[in-house]
């Protein structure tokens, strides 16, 4: 089976890793990593996002063990538009998050409007931090949480702009 997800994945954290364990799961694996231009896009919550390059490079440290752990072949290729790779036909299943699904629903109605046949949905729930609330990206670079969901209530986050 041909699986892919998509995000910006910055940075990586404990509810993208269970993510990742579902799709690798389930087979080979294709991340979509959202590119410079479209990361910005997709916040609902304006901050600095790190360059893809370095994004790519920690997302694919991540990737590498657990596709070793159950023999699994991934790839990761950039993302320039929403609905991103998950449109081709190579691919038979989705991962998503509850807040996601409505996107992934979006992708096979364009698919079925390509005559491809629609993805496996597989909603992967979402991973609490220690203060009972999701573990998310932006909470991490916001400085509340660690990317395992400890509350960190002494950091500073990063903040909405590039650093100097």
């Amino acid at each position: 089976m041909n699986v892919a997800l998509g995000g910006t994945f910055d940075p990586v954290h404990d509810g993208h890793r269970k993510l990742f364990e579902r799709a690798f799961e389930l087979g080979d694996v294709t991340v979509g990593l959202t590119s410079d231009e479209l990361a910005p896009k997709t916040r609902h919550v304006e901050r600095y996002v790190r360059p893809y390059d370095r994004r790519e490079r920690d997302l694919e440290a991540e990737l590498a063990p657990l596709a070793a752990a159950h023999g699994r072949e991934f790839a990761v290729r950039e993302l320039t538009e929403p609905t991103g790779i998950a449109v081709e036909p190579e691919f038979d299943a989705l991962i998503v998050s509850p807040e996601t699904k409505g996107g992934g629903e979006r992708i096979n109605e364009i698919r079925a409007e390509h005559g491809r046949d629609p993805l496996d949905l597989v909603v992967v729930d979402h991973v609490a931090a220690e203060d009972g609330e999701r573990i998310s990206s932006t909470r991490i670079v916001a400085g509340e949480i660690d990317e395992h969901g400890n509350l960190t209530p002494d950091r500073e986050g990063r903040g909405a702009t590039r650093p100097e």
